[in-house]
C-alpha cells in the first residue's frame, strides 16, 4: 500500500520538471539499443559514474555492437575492460554476448521473462533495459530509488534506514506515471544520487521535499561497522586478484607462479607461491584466467 499522506500527483509533476530541467548528461542516455544499455548497466555495477564516463565510449568504440563483442576473444574483451575493476563483469558480458549472437542469432528477447532467462540476467537489469532500451512502462529499482522512494513515502527515522527490496519494487509498480517510465525512473535515480544521498541528504535543495514524508526529520546515517572481507597479509583478496589479472593483460603467454609472485610480492618467498595459489583459483573459476598443468601441478597463468 502507498501511505494515503502523500501526494503523488505532486510528487510526478515536481520530480519529472526537475527532470527536464535539470537531469543529467549521460552518454548511454536517449536513443539507445538493447546492447549499449547492458553495456552501461554492467558497467555501473559497483562503478560509479565518473570512471564509466570515461570508460563507456571507448569500450563502445571497440566492440559497438553485440556482434563485435561476440566475436572478439573473452581475453579482448577482459583487456579492454581494464580500469574498471570486478573484471567477473566483462567474462559475464561476453558470454551473453556469445549466447545472445550464437543461441538468438541477435535478437533480443522483449519481454521481463525473457530477459531474466538470458545468462547473468536479474530483475534489475531486465527492467533496466524494458524501459531503457524498449522504453515499456516498467519500474526500475536500485539502491538510489529504493532510497528515495523510502524516504519520500515513509518516514525514515536514520538516514540510512530503507523499507524491504520487494515491498519497494511493489511500491515503484503502484507510484509509476503512466507513460514517462523512461523520465520517470532516470529522474529518481538522479535525484538519489545527487541530492538524495546515502550519508548526508541535501533536502534544502530536494525538489519534492514539500511532499516528503523524512525531509528535515531523519538523524544522521549511524556509522556502520566495517565487515571483514577475505584478506592476505592485510590485502583484501579482490586486490590480489584485480593485479593478477593487470599483470597478465599485456602478456599473451602468461606468467609462471613463481614469476607472478615476484611481480606482486616485495620480498619473494616460497610462501606467496602458496597464498597465491588460491587466489588464482578462483579466477579460474570464475573464468578469467587459463591455468596451464602438468602432472596435476599448476605451472602458468595466463587470461583465458
Amino acid at each position: 500500500m502507498i501511505p494515503s499522506r502523500v501526494n503523488i500527483r505532486q510528487f510526478h509533476r515536481r520530480i519529472l520538471r526537475w527532470y527536464t530541467e535539470t537531469g543529467r548528461n549521460l552518454p548511454w542516455r536517449g536513443s539507445i539499443t538493447p546492447y549499449a544499455t547492458l553495456v552501461s548497466e554492467v558497467m555501473l555495477q559497483q562503478t560509479q559514474v565518473h570512471r564509466v564516463l570515461v570508460k563507456y565510449p571507448r569500450f563502445m568504440a571497440h566492440f559497438p555492437t553485440v556482434r563485435r563483442l561476440a566475436a572478439a576473444s573473452q581475453r579482448d574483451v577482459v583487456a579492454a575492460w581494464q580500469g574498471m575493476g570486478y573484471n567477473n563483469r566483462a567474462v559475464r558480458l561476453y558470454r551473453l554476448a556469445t549466447h545472445i549472437v550464437h543461441h538468438r542469432k541477435g535478437r533480443w528477447p522483449t519481454d521481463l521473462e525473457g530477459l531474466q532467462a538470458l545468462p547473468g540476467v536479474g530483475r534489475y537489469t531486465a527492467h533496466a533495459m524494458m524501459a531503457f532500451a524498449f522504453r515499456k512502462n516498467v519500474p526500475v529499482v536500485d539502491v538510489n530509488v529504493r532510497r528515495v522512494l523510502s524516504r519520500v513515502l515513509w518516514r525514515m527515522r536514520h538516514a540510512g534506514d530503507l523499507r524491504p527490496e520487494n515491498e519497494i519494487w511493489d511500491t515503484a509498480h503502484r507510484v509509476l506515471p503512466r507513460g514517462r517510465a523512461y523520465d520517470w525512473n532516470q529522474a529518481l535515480m538522479d535525484l538519489g544520487a545527487t541530492i538524495c544521498t546515502a550519508r548526508s541528504p541535501r533536502c534544502e535543495r530536494c525538489p519534492v521535499r514539500a511532499v516528503c514524508s523524512s525531509t528535515g526529520r531523519m538523524t544522521p546515517r549511524p556509522r556502520e561497522k566495517s565487515v571483514g572481507e577475505p584478506a592476505r597479509g592485510g590485502i583484501p583478496a579482490r586486490i590480489y586478484r584485480g593485479r593478477v589479472v593487470e599483470l597478465l593483460r599485456p602478456r599473451l603467454s602468461g606468467l609462471t607462479y613463481v614469476q607472478l609472485s615476484r611481480l606482486i610480492a616485495s620480498e619473494f618467498s616460497h610462501d606467496d607461491v602458496l597464498r597465491l595459489e588460491p587466489i588464482v583459483d578462483s579466477l579460474e573459476r570464475d573464468g578469467l584466467v587459463r591455468v596451464i598443468r602438468r602432472r596435476n601441478i599448476p605451472s602458468r597463468v595466463s587470461l583465458a
